[in-house]
């Protein structure tokens, strides 16, 4: 809740985020992170309603629960090989992400990890991933198309809800389940 902190710098000597670390910092429009921090914890950048960007440096493995969630504003993000799981409602409402990369290394997403990226208009899945899990897409209204990779053998609930502009998907014979109100109201899909 430093609402005046527009930018932060943190030195080498510093090996993690933790919870909450920068939360509601709703001033902070840059930040730059080194190499040696290897974890970033849960709602790190919670809130930060101000940051366009950020680069995560290679270092770090994992993206904890609702990292970025409702950075609204944040509308490039890096997210580099060494990341091999990125958490529940890690990016949850930054409704200024418009596109993201993410890499092979990630083998698992958390469930609502991009709902309500309301200016989501493309996605790269990795192979890497076996599962979207529930309301991973919820509310992307613009999201218009989608490969899901042959590797994904589930759909969890309401996972595609509310993907008004989504045209065409096509399910690979890899799905074994698709969970309840996957597509609904995806009034586009034919």
């Amino acid at each position: 809740n430093c609402i005046k902190l527009t930018s932060i710098t943190i030195p080498n000597s510093i090996k993690s985020l933790g919870d909450g670390c920068f939360a509601s910092c709703t001033s902070l429009t840059s930040i730059t992170i080194p190499d040696s921090v290897t974890s970033i914890g849960k709602a790190c950048f919670g809130n930060c309603t101000s940051l366009t960007s950020i680069t995560i440096p290679d270092s770090v493995t994992s993206l904890d629960y609702a990292c970025f969630d409702n950075c609204t504003n944040l509308t490039s993000i890096t997210i580099p090989d060494s990341v091999t799981s990125i958490g529940e409602a890690c990016f949850c409402n930054c409704t200024g992400l418009t596109s993201i990369t993410i890499p092979d290394s990630v083998t698992s997403i958390g469930k609502a990890c991009f709902c309500n990226c309301t200016g989501l208009t493309s996605i790269t899945i990795p192979d890497s991933v076996k599962s979207i899990g529930e309301f991973f897409f919820d509310s992307c209204a613009k999201l218009t198309s989608i490969t899901i990779p042959n590797s994904v053998t589930s759909l969890g609930d309401h996972c595609f809800h509310g993907c008004t502009k989504l045209t065409s998907l096509a399910i690979p014979n890899s799905v074994k389940s698709i969970g309840k109100s996957c597509f609904r109201e995806c009034v586009n899909l034919i």
